[in-house]
């Protein structure tokens, strides 16, 4: 089986493609290869399998990037929320044209990969009181979500043409990103945990009872392993999933945070941001997420082992690169 991650230089995508390393497998197949597309060349992992690494556009897609016998495309290339809503022409060619460029290679292909697309909860829009069963029409509340919404649309079409076989992952906020802060409009939700665990302030635009759909990275990259392996027949026409996350809020998260790391909650700082908060404010707090149950998808851990899972996993890497 030969593996291909457009966005394999962000953190998902390394995750990714470390977890496939160190496995050698995927879906009890075996790996013979495995490309990694970045904007910037990504990082190779050490595998006991050739792995490719190459920098590009995603808009425009070089053939090498999906290689003729590539069997699962793991398409996490995106312009992130608050960058797409502050840039339109940027959101719009990365999200969507990058999208239509993915199609266009798997179509000369003829061999139909399965393709997972990583979505946004952001494709939706509800108040803070909401929680949105599996069949809700997606209204959403900025570009970064109308561009997810079209993108998933243009894969299931692709998909019903026999282009290829898409799975799209609505993915929730996931927390705690490692690494640095990035242009997200839901970055603060890691910042709030991870840099108070670096010792460091960090601001908070949102009022505390604020409540937000969220997964961790471990449970992110299970469910898009999962996809990668699962029988599309049983999804019919809709090829769209809104995973199991959990439902929690800033003060519930905080107060994980402080019997983890006892007061380190005092170094978020109360500092509202009308212009972040009117995009993440018009995003589902909750989703029933019955149907991806049904298809194998594991359920979340508590928010403590959120908290403990980035400390285990990713918070001497995240100190590493604040030292460089």
């Amino acid at each position: 089986m030969k593996v291909s991650i457009l966005g394999g230089g962000g953190f998902l995508g390394r995750k990714i493609a470390g977890k496939l390393a160190q496995d050698g497998a995927l879906g009890g197949r075996k790996l013979t290869g495995l490309t990694l597309f970045d904007v910037v060349e990504p990082p190779k992992p050490a595998a006991s399998f050739p792995v490719t690494a190459l920098a590009g556009n995603v808009v425009d897609l070089p053939p090498a990037a999906i290689p003729a016998d590539t069997d699962v495309v793991f398409h996490l290339a995106a312009v992130v929320s608050a960058a797409a809503e502050a840039d339109y022409d940027l959101g719009r060619r990365v999200n969507v044209r990058g999208t239509d460029a993915v199609v266009d290679r798997c179509r000369t292909l003829g061999t139909r990969p399965q393709v997972v697309f990583t979505s946004s909860v952001a494709s939706f829009s509800a108040d803070q009181n909401t929680i949105l069963p599996d069949n809700t029409r997606q209204i959403p509340g900025n570009s970064y979500g109308a561009q997810k919404a079209i993108a998933e649309l243009i894969l299931a079409d692709a998909s019903r043409r026999g282009f290829l076989d898409a799975v799209s992952i609505r993915l929730p906020t996931v927390v705690v990103r490692p690494g640095r802060p990035n242009k997200a409009a839901s970055s603060f939700f890691s910042a709030i945990v991870r840099e108070p665990l670096l010792g460091l302030e960090t601001e908070l635009p949102v009022p505390d009872d604020f409540a937000v759909w969220v997964c961790s990275p471990r449970r992110a990259v299970d469910w898009l392993l999962h996809a990668a392996t699962l029988d599309t027949s049983q999804m019919g026409l809709d090829r769209s999933i809104d995973p199991p996350g959990i439902s929690t809020t800033v003060a519930h998260l905080l107060q994980a945070l402080d019997q983890v790391s006892p007061g380190a909650s005092a170094h978020v700082k109360r500092v509202a941001d009308q212009t972040i908060y009117a995009i993440v404010s018009t995003w589902p707090p909750a989703f029933e997420a019955l149907h991806a149950r049904t298809l194998g998808f594991s359920a979340h851990e508590p928010v403590l082992d959120v908290i403990r899972a980035f400390i285990e996993d990713d918070l001497e890497a995240t100190k590493a690169d604040r030292a460089r």
